[in-house]
């Protein structure tokens, strides 16, 4: 028996195996939200990975969450808080700059690595078939880690200060996930957009560093005159920046029109982020 005829006698004894076929989408496809679920495990491991990757060989790891933004609100309770007496709503200004600064950094860091995700992992991207949405959602969720450990820190200095949170502390995960959409949806823009254009990892500094001072983090947003308050909410930081204040130091009332407004615009950025980067994904693996 020659080696060809026991190879086709082995194939005819082989189950009947499905085969798929995977073939891009054509014109506007709506995003398929439900293979997101079905590749679960791998979100799992891969954000598992960039959390690993981040504080390996560094000296103080996980610090990091925390220094970064004490020592920028040290910088603003200086130069803001006791040189520029910017008002802080009868808060300590420090607690007041704190408290911006974590949802802030949240967003700035899942801003900017999920712009950066789809070049990052161009390597995975042209080897293996995945939902290619996974990319940025795995960059937004590492940075969640962070904010975790520093939220520790701000609790701490709420007890320091002899601030006691009302009933408003239950709604922090909302303004957390709102800071996270945000991020997530301008950066399905920007990571698609960075395929192409590789001029986008240029501006990102330029682009957070402009966007944190069009928001409310060393300032409060009550110096900005309540006609322009609704056109200032159009910034989604701002209704998270306020909501993330209110819920935790109990300051004023709840910032309504401004979160109604910033909640509508982080809908708008996420759902049309969400077709074009369905759209654009069919050319990632040729131009990335």
């Amino acid at each position: 028996m020659t080696p060809a005829t026991s190879a086709a006698l082995a194939h005819d004894h082989l189950p009947d195996l499905p085969v798929h076929t995977i073939t891009p989408p054509g014109g506007w496809p709506l995003p398929r939200l439900m293979e997101i679920w079905e590749y679960r495990e791998l979100v799992y491991f891969l954000v598992w990975r960039e959390i690993k990757v981040r504080y390996k060989q560094t000296a103080l790891g996980i610090a990091w969450a925390v220094i970064q933004p004490f020592f920028t609100m040290v910088v603003f309770s200086v130069f803001f808080g006791r040189l520029g007496k910017i008002p802080s709503d009868g808060l300590p200004y420090p607690l007041f700059a704190f408290c911006a600064l974590l949802p802030w950094q949240l967003f700035a860091f899942a801003l900017t690595e999920s712009a950066n995700s789809v070049v990052a992992n161009q390597r995975l991207i042209t080897k293996v078939y995945f939902p290619r949405l996974i990319i940025p959602i795995v960059s937004v969720l590492v940075g969640l880690a962070d904010f975790m450990v520093a939220f520790t820190v701000l609790l701490a200095m709420v007890a320091y200060y002899g601030i006691v949170p009302g009933a408003a502390f239950w709604t922090i995960p909302v303004w957390v996930a709102l800071a996270v959409m945000t991020a997530f949806g301008v950066g399905l823009w920007l990571s698609a957009l960075n395929v192409r254009y590789r001029d986008i990892r240029y501006t990102l500094p330029f682009l957070t560093q402009i966007w944190m001072f069009a928001s409310p983090v060393a300032y409060s947003s009550s110096i900005v005159p309540d006609a322009w308050r609704p056109l200032y909410a159009l910034n989604p930081m701002v209704g998270v920046v306020e909501g993330f204040r209110w819920a935790l130091l109990s300051q004023g009332g709840a910032p309504g029109i401004m979160v109604a407004v910033s909640a509508v615009t982080v809908a708008l950025i996420t759902i049309s982020g969400l077709f074009y980067f369905r759209r654009t994904e069919r050319a990632f693996a040729d131009l990335v």
